[in-house]
């Protein structure tokens, strides 16, 4: 989302909910991203990947579910066509006035404004920063074959996920590498570390030492699905930034797949991030298990946090990673 948009979108008037209204907020967007708009304005509604904490922080007010109606709506599209059909769709059902979309030209707006000139009223197009917003009216009946479905779809192994959410159509292979490679322990205490909808969860749940194992992400569809895929009653789980999320006790291990994209760019940094607050997360004793792209950059991310690390598995596409003795507790630096 570009901050010059949406304040070009508001110097038109193009928001304008009236009093006591709410802009309702869909989609990829960070809480930065709304600084031009009134604070008063704004419910965030996190049914998507967001560091909802953070919107939290700005004072935005945030919801998981959208309202049954709203004085406007502002739809930032996200990367999945499915999911950003799916929002315009609800967006128009529950929108008293107008919708306002916002997306990159690498993020399909192009495509989407094409198809929503197809369907309904298209007014007040701005074209900058390599994206485009546009103004939109229409009958929700124009949008039905776009809603998204009412509840999760199955896919291999019995799992569900949602439109939108990581490896929605199956399951990922680097996570069914790490999977493979788990020991046949890890203590009793675990956490996965960005679980998404539950795959390496329902994995480490196999091992019987297991007690207590934690499923941190910060993505709510993920984690509605993971409810689903796992229900042993050892599973906790936490609707929260894994980057920032702290367990009360140190932990025995953590397992992780981290993400490594904001939007569509890569962004190393982010799993850089997962490294350090797992580090944190552990006790002298314990272990990470980290799979990755085999082209990132995180060994060295891993050494400094870490005072023995190992590759114990890969191909060419992944790598796998085992870290132990984490933080302070470090000594001389190892890769296998």
């Amino acid at each position: 989302m570009s901050h010059a948009r949406l304040s070009l979108a508001r110097d038109a008037g193009l928001f304008a909910p009236g009093d006591g209204g709410d802009i309702v907020v869909m989609g990829a967007i960070d809480a930065t991203d709304l600084r031009d708009l009134p604070r008063e304005w704004v419910l965030r509604v996190s049914s998507l990947k967001t560091d909802h904490e953070a919107f939290d922080r700005a004072g935005l007010r945030v919801a998981v579910d959208a309202p049954g109606a709203a004085a406007q709506v502002l739809v930032a599209l996200p990367r999945t066509k499915a999911l950003a059909r799916g929002l315009i769709a609800q967006a128009v059902g529950i929108a008293q006035g107008a919708v306002v979309v916002d997306g990159q030209k690498t993020d399909g707006v192009d495509s989407i404004l094409k198809d929503c000139r197809k369907r309904g009223q298209v007014a007040e197009v701005i074209a900058k920063a390599h994206g485009k917003l546009f103004v939109l009216t229409g009958d929700a009946a124009d949008f039905v074959d776009w809603a998204l479905p009412d509840a999760p779809q199955q896919i291999e192994g019995g799992f569900v996920t949602l439109p939108g959410v990581f490896s929605a159509d199956g399951i990922d292979p680097a996570s069914r590498l790490l999977a493979q490679h788990l020991p046949k322990t890890l203590g009793k205490t675990v956490a996965d570390l960005g679980a998404g909808w539950g795959y390496l969860a329902r994995a480490v749940l196999e091992r019987a030492d297991v007690a207590e194992l934690h499923l941190v992400e910060n993505d709510h569809a993920a984690l509605t699905c993971a409810r689903q895929n796992v229900t042993d009653p050892r599973a906790q789980f936490h609707w929260a930034d894994a980057t920032r999320w702290r367990p009360e006790k140190a932990l025995d291990a953590v397992v992780m797949n981290p993400p490594f994209h904001t939007g569509r760019a890569a962004d190393p940094a982010l799993g850089q991030a997962f490294v350090a607050a797992a580090a944190a997360c552990l006790a002298p004793h314990g272990k990470l298990w980290l799979v990755a792209n085999r082209h990132l950059p995180y060994e060295a991310t891993v050494q400094a946090h870490f005072a023995q690390v190992d590759e114990i598995a890969g191909d060419n596409r992944f790598k796998l990673l085992a870290a132990q003795r984490p933080a302070r507790h470090k000594g001389r630096h190892r890769v296998g």
